[in-house]
């Protein structure tokens, strides 16, 4: 009987399977989890006379942006808009939405977690918040509030340059 010469294949070892699953777990990731409503509520406080005004509301935009983390690499973040639109001394109404998401955010640097919490989800989370607002304005019977988009990046740039100048402050 002849000996078959065809070379012998080497079966990987456990360790070599591991290697590569290893190094997959160590890459880093973003994930949307969930996006939701979590508060929202409109307030007509002066209704029924606001509407037989016909000067255009004065408008004004708050936002806020809140994150916690509830897990090992998931966070909770939220933002926050307000919008109040006064005619003189009156509020013809007043709109807050918290849009909040869940995103699992793995393997990333510690000092890479704020930009995420105050750029990257904001970024995501702000057209639904604008779209609610709209909505909620629509069916209180005003015309649609149409918010413009927000350059967060910006904002976070500007926030850190007020935190360095009030560390820079002497007392």
């Amino acid at each position: 009987m002849a000996k078959d010469k065809t070379p012998a294949t080497k079966k990987p070892t456990a360790a070599k399977k591991a290697a590569p699953e290893a190094q997959e777990n160590q890459q880093a990731g973003f994930a949307i989890e969930k996006l939701f409503i979590k508060d929202a509520s409109i307030e007509v406080p002066n209704a029924p006379q606001i509407f037989t005004e016909r000067t255009a509301p004065q408008v004004n935009v708050e936002l806020g942006n809140n994150a916690q983390k509830l897990d090992e690499g998931v966070y909770e973040v939220a933002i926050k808009v307000t919008v109040t639109a006064k005619i003189e001394e009156k509020t013809a109404f007043l709109v807050e939405v918290v849009q909040a998401g869940i995103f699992a955010v793995r393997n990333v640097p510690e000092e890479n977690l704020e930009i995420i919490a105050a750029v990257t989800c904001p970024n995501i989370l702000f057209p639904y918040a604008r779209e609610a607002i709209s909505d909620m304005v629509t069916r209180a019977g005003f015309a649609p509030v149409l918010l413009n988009p927000i350059n967060f990046e910006a904002l976070y740039a500007q926030q850190q340059q007020q935190n360095a100048e009030k560390a820079g402050a002497p007392n």
